[in-house]
C-alpha cells in the first residue's frame, strides 16, 4: 500500500494530459506521469519516491498502438512487455523483454515505463538503439521527434512524456543476438545485457548494465567489425575502447563484469564467424 494520499487522473488525449500537468503544476503540487506503474509503485511504498498527482496515460491511443504505419513499425509508450512478446512483430525486442522482470510484472510493465526508469538499466531500449530509432516526445512546447539514443542517458524536460517509437521494417528480421548475464536466474538486473545486430555485413551493439546507462558506440562497433584483427584480439581491444569505465557496484566488480562482457563478445563472434 502507498502510504500517502494523491491525485489519479488518465486521460484520453494528450492535450488533455498536458492540460492536467499544468494546471496541477501550478498548484504546487509534484505531478507525475504513469505508463506501466510497477516502479512508481514499488518506490512509492518504498519511501524512495513521493508525488501529489499521477496522470496515466494508458487511456491515450497515441500510447497504445502496436502496428505497422507504411515502411515504419509503431510502437507506444503504454504497450506491455507481455503484448509485444506475444505479437512479436519485433523479435529482438521480444527476446529482450521476455528477460526483463518475470510473466506477472510483464503484465503490467510497459516498455515506455522500461525506457524512462530511474534505473540504469533500460534493457528494452537496446534494440531500438542499434536499429536508428526514433522517439516522439509531447510537451507543451509541442511534439518533438529525437533518437532514441538521446532517452538513454536524459531525463524529459518537466510537463513531456514519451508517447511513442518508429523504427524502419527493414530491421525486423535481420540476424540478431540477444545476451544477458545475471547474478542467478535468467531474469533480473544485468551483469551485461547486449543486443547485436548484423546488417549490410556489419555489427551493430548495444550494452546494459555496465555503465550508468545503455549505449552504443561507433569506436567498439568499429573494432568488432574489424576482421583483420584475430578474434581474441578484436574482443581485448574492443573492450578497451568502451566510451566509459565499467560500473562497480552490488551486483558485480568491475573485473568480473569485463570477464563477463569479454565471454558474451567472444560467443557473439564465434555464433557469426562467416556469416558476416
Amino acid at each position: 500500500m502507498i502510504p500517502f494520499n494523491f491525485d489519479y487522473f488518465k486521460p484520453e488525449t494528450t492535450e488533455e494530459a498536458l492540460k492536467i500537468y499544468s494546471s496541477e503544476w501550478k498548484l504546487g503540487k509534484k505531478v507525475i506521469y504513469l505508463s506501466g506503474g510497477t516502479e512508481v509503485i514499488t518506490f512509492a511504498r518504498g519511501g524512495k519516491m513521493t508525488f501529489d498527482t499521477v496522470i496515466d496515460l494508458k487511456g491515450i491511443p497515441e500510447c497504445n498502438m502496436l502496428e505497422m504505419q507504411g515502411e515504419e513499425l509503431v510502437i507506444g509508450a503504454a504497450v506491455t512487455l507481455n503484448r509485444l512478446i506475444e505479437t512479436n512483430l519485433f523479435p529482438l525486442l521480444s527476446k529482450t523483454a521476455r528477460t526483463i522482470a518475470d510473466h506477472t510484472s510483464r503484465n503490467k510493465i510497459t516498455i515506455g515505463g522500461n525506457l524512462m526508469s530511474k534505473l540504469g538499466y533500460r534493457e528494452g531500449i537496446l534494440p531500438f538503439l542499434i536499429t536508428d530509432a526514433v522517439a516522439s516526445v509531447i510537451g507543451h512546447e509541442g511534439t518533438v521527434v529525437m533518437p532514441v539514443e538521446k532517452l538513454a542517458a536524459a531525463e524529459l524536460a518537466d510537463g513531456q512524456f514519451l508517447t511513442h517509437i518508429k523504427l524502419s521494417a527493414s530491421n525486423l528480421d535481420l540476424p540478431f543476438i540477444h545476451s544477458k548475464r545475471t547474478r542467478s536466474s535468467k531474469v533480473g538486473y544485468p551483469i551485461v545485457s547486449l543486443a547485436a545486430m548484423s546488417k549490410e555485413g556489419r555489427i551493430r551493439i548495444a550494452f546494459s548494465g555496465i555503465h550508468e546507462h545503455p549505449f552504443r558506440s561507433a569506436v567498439v562497433e568499429g573494432v568488432l567489425n574489424d576482421t583483420a584483427i584475430e578474434d581474441e584480439q578484436r574482443v581485448d581491444k574492443a573492450i578497451a575502447k568502451l566510451p566509459t569505465d565499467i560500473t562497480d557496484d552490488f551486483i558485480a566488480s568491475k573485473h568480473f563484469r569485463r570477464f563477463i562482457l569479454n565471454k558474451l563478445l567472444s560467443e557473439m563472434n564465434t555464433e557469426w564467424e562467416g556469416n558476416r
